[in-house]
C-alpha cells in the first residue's frame, strides 16, 4: 500500500475514513465486493495495519495515510464520502481499552467530520456518517427510536465520544439543509466480530480475553445492565442498504435482541468452556454507564428492508476463533 490512488472502472470512487478499524475495513470488504473503487484512509490511531494487508493486491482499493482532523487534499473526483473514523466509545470501568484519547476522540468528530464533508462539498459527492448509539446516552426512553433526544452528560468520561457523535451529526445536518450535501447518517449499536482488538475495552473483547485465559470474566456493577449485540455481517448489510438508499434523517442499525451482562457472561463461559465463572466488581461501574441498551429497528425495516438475522450465540462461534489466534 502508498499514498497514490489506483485508476480503475470501478462503479463508484469512495473515500473511507477509518479503513483500518474493525467496522471500517469490513466496510471496504463489502464496498469492492459490490465492484466500487475504495480509498481508505486511516492514520492508524486505534486502526489496525492487519485489517487491510489482504487488500494490497487488489486494483480497486488504494491507501492514504493521514489524520482526518488535519485538512483533506483530495485532486480526482470522489463520488461518496463515508466517514467512520474515531476512537471507540471508551469504558471508564474497564482496566483494558484503547490509550486514553479524549482529544483525538473531539477532534474526529468534529474536525474530521468538518474535513469530510468538505471533500464532499467540493466535488458534490454523497456522503455517509457513521454514528452511534452512543448519542443516547443512559436512555430514559425505552427501546431508543431516531427521534429520542438522548439522556446525556456532557461532562463525564464518555463525553467525549458521545458529544463528538452528536455534533458530527448536527453539522452532516447543517450542510444538508445549507449546502444541499445529499447525506446519510447510522446511528451504530454495539457490534461485534472477526478484527475486534482484544484490548479495545468493550464487553465481548474483555470477555473473550479472560475466558481464553481460563480466568473469571469480570462484570462491573451487578450485570443486570442490559446491551444489544450485532454480528458485523449484518451492521454492514444494513449500513450499505442505507448508504444506497435516498434517506437522510438518523437511522439505527443494530440488533433489538437485548440480553443482560450477566447472561452474555454466560454464554460466553459456555461457548468457550471456561470453568472459572464470574466475579462482580460492583465498585467499578462507572455511574454514567447506561442501565439498557435497546435499538428500535421499525424505521430500517421500513425503509431498508433490514433486520440482522445472527444470533448473538452464532455470531459468537464466528468470532471466538479471532481471539484464539
Amino acid at each position: 500500500m502508498d499514498d497514490q490512488i489506483k485508476e480503475s472502472e470501478a462503479t463508484m470512487r469512495i473515500l473511507l475514513t477509518g479503513a483500518a478499524g474493525f467496522l471500517g475495513s469490513h466496510f471496504a470488504d463489502r464496498l469492492l465486493a459490490e465492484g466500487h473503487m475504495v480509498i481508505g484512509m486511516d492514520n492508524f490511531i486505534t486502526g489496525n495495519r492487519e485489517n487491510i494487508v489482504h487488500l494490497n493486491e487488489n486494483p480497486n482499493f488504494s491507501f492514504i495515510f493521514h489524520d482526518v482532523s488535519n485538512f483533506i487534499q483530495v485532486t480526482s473526483p470522489i463520488d461518496y464520502v463515508v466517514h467512520f473514523a474515531s476512537p471507540a466509545s471508551p469504558n471508564p470501568a474497564s482496566p483494558l481499552g484503547y490509550p486514553n484519547l479524549p482529544i483525538q476522540t473531539l477532534k474526529a468528530g468534529a474536525l474530521g467530520t468538518h474535513n469530510t464533508l468538505g471533500v464532499a462539498r467540493a466535488f458534490k459527492s454523497k456522503f455517509l456518517l457513521a454514528s452511534t448509539s452512543e448519542i443516547y446516552g443512559d436512555p430514559l426512553e425505552h427501546p431508543q427510536k431516531e427521534t429520542y433526544r438522548g439522556n446525556v452528560d456532557p461532562l463525564g468520561p464518555r463525553s467525549v465520544y458521545d458529544e463528538a457523535k452528536r455534533f458530527a451529526e448536527a453539522l452532516t445536518m447543517a450542510y444538508h439543509r445549507f449546502h444541499n450535501i445529499d447525506t446519510r447518517i447510522v446511528r451504530i449499536f454495539n457490534t461485534y466480530g472477526p478484527r475486534m482488538r482484544i484490548d479495545d475495552g468493550r464487553v465481548i473483547p474483555n470477555f473473550l480475553l479472560q475466558a481464553m485465559h481460563g480466568e473469571p470474566l469480570t462484570i462491573y456493577g451487578d450485570g443486570y445492565q442490559t446491551r444489544s449485540f450485532c454480528y458485523v455481517d449484518d451492521l454492514i448489510e444494513g449500513i450499505y442498504r442505507l448508504m444506497m438508499s435516498d434517506y437522510h434523517a438518523p437511522v439505527n442499525i443494530g440488533n433489538p435482541a437485548e440480553i443482560s451482562i450477566r447472561e452474555l457472561a454466560n454464554l460466553v463461559n459456555e461457548l468457550t468452556g471456561n470453568p472459572s465463572g464470574i466475579i462482580e466488581q460492583a465498585e467499578k461501574r462507572h455511574s454514567n454507564d447506561p442501565q439498557r441498551r435497546q435499538p428500535d429497528i421499525t424505521l430500517a425495516r421500513s425503509i431498508l428492508g433490514w433486520e440482522p438475522k445472527t444470533s448473538l450465540r452464532e455470531g459468537l462461534l464466528l468470532t471466538i476463533p479471532h481471539f484464539k489466534k
